[in-house]
């Protein structure tokens, strides 16, 4: 069983969405499967083009630009589980996540009268957003959105998120005082935990196929 796990977050170790995805790996594994973890923004890669190649008669149900998302884009088209973690900046997901769905999705659509989904194969997806504002409930729209898609396209899909997350390790070497620091920290060392918990546990049933 393979898992491809894309992290769409800028900080690639230790913090927020990193840490996440890494407790759904090990939950991953922990059930035997092999997990690949993809770092957005290590690639050089843009957004749809709108060239249409992918809409032409005939054409596979995969995105024509030849650059370094292009690999990844087959490798998670061959997995058997997906998840896709981002932070929340400003309501929605980092620039790369969302170029990333660009590129996942237009190829899977084809603008046909009944909108059919191009791609075969069913998968299970994860998703997981972090994000430093106390309650994720204003953003139940974009989530709906994106969860929706994911099935539409892919197979179920289940959401984890964590909130009043932690920004700095040091609050006073920043202009940030709209915060309560010591707050965040209890919050980080009281919470944070269980929402690493909860990604676990996601990994482990998207190892099992949800």
């Amino acid at each position: 069983m393979k898992l491809v796990i894309v992290n769409g977050g800028p900080r690639l170790r230790g913090w927020n969405t990193a840490a996440m995805l890494e407790a759904a790996a090990n939950g991953a594994r922990a059930e035997g499967a092999e997990v690949e973890t993809i770092y957005l923004y290590t690639l050089d890669f843009k957004g749809c083009r709108s060239c249409f190649a992918c809409q032409r008669v005939g054409a596979a149900a995969r995105c024509a630009a030849r650059d370094a998302l292009q690999p990844v884009l087959d490798r998670i088209l061959e997995a058997d589980a997906l998840l896709v973690g981002s932070p929340i900046y400003f309501g929605d997901v980092t620039g790369e996540t969302r170029a990333f769905f660009e590129r996942l999705w237009f190829p899977g659509l084809a603008y046909d009268k009944a909108r059919t989904v191009k791609y075969g194969k069913r998968i299970p997806v994860g998703l997981v957003f972090t994000m430093n504002v106390p309650s994720d409930a204003q953003y139940a729209p974009l989530f709906n959105q994106i969860s929706g898609t994911m099935e539409r396209f892919f197979g179920p899909t289940e959401i984890v998120t964590a909130t009043d997350t932690l920004q700095f390790d040091d609050y006073s070497r920043y202009v940030s005082d709209m915060f309560d620091a010591e707050a965040k920290r209890r919050r980080h060392e009281t919470e944070f935990p269980k929402d690493l918990a909860r990604a676990e546990a996601l990994g482990r049933r998207l190892a099992a196929g949800i």
